[in-house]
């Protein structure tokens, strides 16, 4: 398969994914969940024939009866609905909790955490730090992993190209979250980082799968070997290994996504779509990409 020759058409496929999702997050946002803008996290237990009947009668009741906007409810297993809502305070609580039993009949707390404004704006504080410090830090270790391969390519030349699929590998998901934020009011919260977290260190992986296999060929190829065509060779002796490693793991989190906790499935969706689009991104942007690094360095000599 001639990836590279074709390399033209999978760049330009993932630069219109990656400006989608740059213009989704700027223009629509990403709604912060409670862990990162404060509120209250509400487990509730309601004997109920039909789920999403119940969900909407409880979101109303929140919204008209107690005058509570911005109320998210997910269903869960057992009967359970986790109900998310700004910060209330102790009093408000038990009279809500009060006016709820009177209204539905068999309705249990399970549950009931707060998080203040200034806990949650630390958090985010931390996990744009989280990420930012783990791009650079995948980056610099790839750099000096490959310091060995100076020729054609430069060791941080390896680093930066990681560095730009890693990205390409978090915005995509991001802009997605964004996306049903606006549509289903998706909220991001600790556990969407750790899930764009995960997506990095898979997408990081595959992309090292390949990278070796280039500086093995480089070091066995002759001198003055068409690098296009190493890497092309790297990639198709690589692209069936990256495919059923992706597939193993895509597989159980599908079965996961649709039968797993409700309370769970933006988490589990975040991975699923990080994967596939590292599994691509390893196969038909980073080799690409060093390639074309190689040829700027050509250039710019």
């Amino acid at each position: 398969m001639n990836i590279i020759g074709k390399s033209k058409i999978f760049l330009s496929i993932s630069i219109v994914l990656v400006v989608a999702s740059i213009f989704a997050i700027v223009v629509l946002g990403l709604k912060p969940g409670i862990d990162f803008k404060g509120g209250a996290l509400w487990q509730l237990k309601l004997q109920s024939d039909n789920q999403q009947q119940t969900t909407d009668s409880l979101k109303s009741f929140f919204e008209t009866k107690l005058g509570i906007k911005n109320v998210v409810i997910f269903p869960g297993e057992n009967n359970d609905y986790l109900v998310h809502i700004d910060s209330i305070s102790e009093n408000n609580h038990q009279a809500y909790l009060t006016a709820l039993k009177s209204n539905f009949s068999g309705i249990e707390e399970s549950q009931f955490e707060s998080v203040g404004p200034s806990i949650g704006a630390e958090l985010k504080q931390n996990a744009v730090w989280a990420i930012v410090l783990v791009l650079l830090g995948i980056s610099l270790f790839v750099a000096y992993a490959f310091r060995k391969v100076s020729y054609p390519v430069t060791s941080w030349k390896y680093g930066t190209v990681t560095l730009i699929t890693l990205f390409h590998d978090v915005i995509i998901p991001a802009g997605l979250l964004a996306v049903l934020g606006w549509r289903l009011g998706t909220e991001i919260d600790i556990n969407s980082i750790v899930a764009l977290l995960v997506v990095m260190g898979f997408s990081v992986h595959d992309t090292i799968v390949v990278f070796d296999r280039i500086r093995e060929n480089l070091m066995t190829s002759k001198t003055g070997s068409n690098f296009a065509e190493i890497v092309n060779k790297s990639i198709n002796q690589t692209l069936a290994r990256s495919i059923n490693t992706s597939l193993t793991v895509f597989l159980v989190l599908l079965a996961m996504f649709f039968f797993g906790p409700a309370s769970l499935k933006y988490f589990i969706l975040t991975i699923l779509v990080g994967i596939a689009v590292g599994t691509y991104s390893s196969i038909f942007v980073a080799s690409p990409a060093l390639v074309i690094a190689n040829k700027f360095g050509k250039s710019g000599k």
